[in-house]
């Protein structure tokens, strides 16, 4: 197992941090609503931001390995900025559109269509807060 570590530290800390919110986000939502929904393994949105634990991980690892003033870790800090505005801003905002849209697709005044928008797709702050905490967390773990 030392040889994987060895291998590329960074891209394991940033893969745990990702695959570990995935199975929180569903654990929280099992819990918190009192209902499997499996589809939270895998899909976007919810608490807490699997994005967000991997940008922060990968970020925080670049840092711990080649140093905080490193051109690797600005060009990766710059990176997770883009991706943390994107969860909170844009992606949320497409989110409350799809729930818009699948109210308006379920009137009467619309033609049927066939499947729903998905909603979980953007974080709430909180959501992006928690999976910043919990990429720093995991990224410390492997330094």
């Amino acid at each position: 197992m030392q040889w994987l570590l060895d291998s590329n530290r960074v891209l394991i800390s940033a893969v745990t941090a990702a695959v570990t919110a995935q199975l929180l986000k569903f654990l929280i939502y099992v819990v918190s609503r009192h209902e499997p929904r499996y589809d939270r393994l895998v899909g976007a949105g919810g608490m807490p931001s699997s994005h967000s634990a991997m940008v922060v991980a990968l970020v925080s690892s670049i840092g711990y390995q080649y140093g905080w003033r490193s051109g690797e870790f600005a060009i990766s800090a710059v990176f997770g900025l883009i991706v943390l505005y994107d969860a909170i801003h844009v992606r949320r905002v497409v989110g409350l559109q799809s729930r818009y849209l699948n109210l308006v697709s379920r009137s009467e005044y619309v033609a049927d269509i066939d499947r729903d928008f998905p909603e979980f797709v953007g974080h709430t702050p909180w959501e992006v807060a928690a999976g910043t905490i919990w990429g720093l967390i995991i990224s410390k773990l492997f330094y």
